[in-house]
């Protein structure tokens, strides 16, 4: 192993004592469990909007994306098309339920719309998905500590456990997006002077670079066999991997949490469409950089796929350049680890402690068991971290894997919440348990990939509730208020205003700004066709990217002007009358 030295440790130790410092600073504002959760409502839109970013891209995108396409090839994206699809789908649907109602924990609207006990059932399964996905990228983190300092990688899990914990604890939420924010800065960086690396590095010209992986298989990212088995499908991108994503970020407290301290509806949308414009270019870099590696690398196996950045790192030379990467690995997980401790212990404190503990306590003593949960969420994923590190696979596949087990009872019992009129809760839990046993026979039994476990708990979860429900309940004669229909209903009969500063609070309306998400995904497509098509001519593959490039710069720069011109347009008039 490549000595760390002074300057890295310099590197790694000041981002460390930045961000404890702001989380210390902002510490000092929190006085009640509202504010640890939701904040103070004064957070700007793209302040929240990169921290929703930062927060899923983490060190399971730094370190698994590449791991995963080094040997996979650029087939990995199929799995990360979907992204506007599901970001549409959230911005349109799920936001206007739950920051209308002023939700704390999300969850509480399955007890509106169906009861208690669905309620209980989803806050359980988010605690359990959660502490999973917490303990792999604690993980993944903590083999970096490991692979520079030699350090046993338990004791490196628990280091990177408690410095993520200390700043959620004195800041919330508030701490967790603005250290998320200077944290999405490291990280980018950090991918960014390791693919010019990587790229400067191989001594082929990119053409041919590209032509050989074509050869090899490499740049086809849509793959379109019918084959179940496969995981890396283009099927299974825009189907099922739809399903699962659309949990991942509408389902899940963690992800949603911080659109609900937005200052209205309009910034809360915001705040989640910048991951939706984002996400495909984002993971792009991830991807490709995995292709350019085996290339560089010239495809020879590592005993751990995820240490594939950091070999490199520590071979590049560069001063500082190790401290650099290993700060921006701990930012992606830490952005990843402080959202999950505050998230957890949100719907602890909401859906537990205060629904049917201690439901009468001022908020002073929310505001400590909040902190007191976040504790003890981060000393129990120390566990399951542990257990990952017998793993050598990708992380970001062993992470999507094991969190397919529980999207397809969440996705279910979210729509069918929107859209069911028969469905009730005794029949959506049967129907829940139901898609739990068929998806553990499907995985035992079966040789389908992953990413159709979502597809297979939904529609067992709809059809057996259904069922169940006109069996024990019978029909219902009208669509519930917390239904997309009812909702729209209730604006209509209080003759209430759809729309807030040009944004639909109602669910169900698309916003103007929702559209571009479905070019951008058409564009993505015929992107990904036309690279792998003209991976060997040259010509053409220059002229792609130019083109990709300036229809990138047109976007940011059409939206751009759109922002100023609705700023010129607010500008107060003043009369020359007095």
């Amino acid at each position: 192993m490549h000595e760390f030295g002074l300057l890295n440790w310099m590197i790694l130790g000041g981002y460390v004592v930045i961000t404890l410092s702001l989380g210390a600073v902002i510490g000092k504002k929190v006085t009640s469990s509202a504010q640890f959760a939701l904040g103070d409502k004064s957070i700007p839109w793209w302040a929240i909007g990169i921290s929703v970013v930062s927060t899923y891209v983490s060190a399971m995108s730094f370190l698994g994306g590449p791991a995963w396409s080094y040997t996979d090839g650029l087939s990995v994206l199929a799995i990360h098309l979907n992204y506007p699809l599901v970001i549409f789908f959230i911005v349109t649907v799920f936001m206007p339920f739950f920051y209308n109602n002023g939700l704390t924990s999300i969850y509480e609207y399955q007890e509106r719309r169906f009861g208690k006990a669905s309620r209980l059932t989803l806050s359980v399964i988010f605690l359990m998905k959660q502490s999973l996905s917490s303990a792999a990228v604690l993980y993944a983190t903590a083999i970096i500590l490991e692979f520079i300092t030699g350090i046993d990688v338990v004791y490196c899990i628990m280091i990177v456990t408690a410095i993520a914990l200390i700043y959620t604890v004195m800041g919330g939420i508030n701490a967790v997006i603005w250290t998320d924010v200077i944290q999405a800065v490291v990280l980018f960086a950090g991918a960014f002077i390791i693919i010019e690396a990587v790229w400067n590095g191989i001594p082929e010209p990119i053409s041919q670079v590209m032509a050989e992986m074509k050869s090899k298989g490499m740049t086809n990212a849509l793959e379109t066999s019918l084959e179940l088995s496969q995981v890396t499908t283009i099927w299974a991108g825009v189907i099922a991997m739809t399903m699962f994503h659309t949990t991942v970020y509408g389902g899940s407290q963690m992800m949603v949490q911080r659109c609900m301290a937005a200052k209205n509806m309009g910034d809360a949308k915001k705040s989640m469409l910048m991951m939706g414009y984002l996400a495909f270019f984002i993971y792009f870099v991830f991807i490709f950089l995995g292709v350019l590696f085996n290339a560089y690398y010239d495809g020879q196996a590592f005993d751990n796929g995820n240490t594939i950045i950091l070999h490199f790192a520590s071979e590049y030379g560069m001063p500082g350049l190790m401290g650099l990467i290993a700060a921006a690995i701990l930012a992606a997980s830490m952005s990843s680890l402080d959202s999950a401790f505050n998230s957890m212990a949100t719907v602890s404190v909401a859906d537990f402690y205060k629904r049917l503990y201690k439901p009468n306590e001022s908020e002073e003593h929310y505001l400590k068991a909040s902190r007191v949960f976040t504790v003890s969420w981060a000393i129990l994923i120390i566990i399951p971290a542990i257990m990952f590190a017998t793993s050598t696979g990708s992380v970001l596949e062993v992470l999507s894997k094991a969190g397919s087990y529980f999207v397809g009872a969440s996705f279910c019992m979210f729509v069918l919440g929107f859209y069911s009129k028969h469905i009730t809760e005794k029949g959506l839990l049967i129907g829940v348990a139901a898609s739990f046993l068929a998806i553990w026979y499907v995985a035992v039994a079966t040789d389908i990939a992953w990413p159709w476990y979502c597809v297979i708990g939904a529609v067992v979860n709809a059809a057996v509730a259904w069922v169940a429900s006109l069996m024990i309940t019978g029909k219902q004669d009208a669509m519930h208020l917390y239904t997309v229909k009812g909702q729209q209903a209730e604006y209509a009969r209080l003759n209430k205003p759809i729309k807030d500063k040009g944004w639909y609070v109602i669910p169900g309306k698309i916003d103007k700004a929702s559209y571009g998400l479905l070019v951008l995904f058409g564009l993505s497509i015929v992107f990904l066709y036309l690279l792998d098509h003209w991976a060997d001519d040259t010509a053409a593959l220059i002229t792609l990217t130019k083109t990709s490039l300036w229809l990138i710069f047109m976007a940011i720069g059409l939206y751009f002007t759109q922002v100023l011109w609705k700023v010129v347009k607010s500008k107060p008039s003043f009369s020359a009358t007095p």
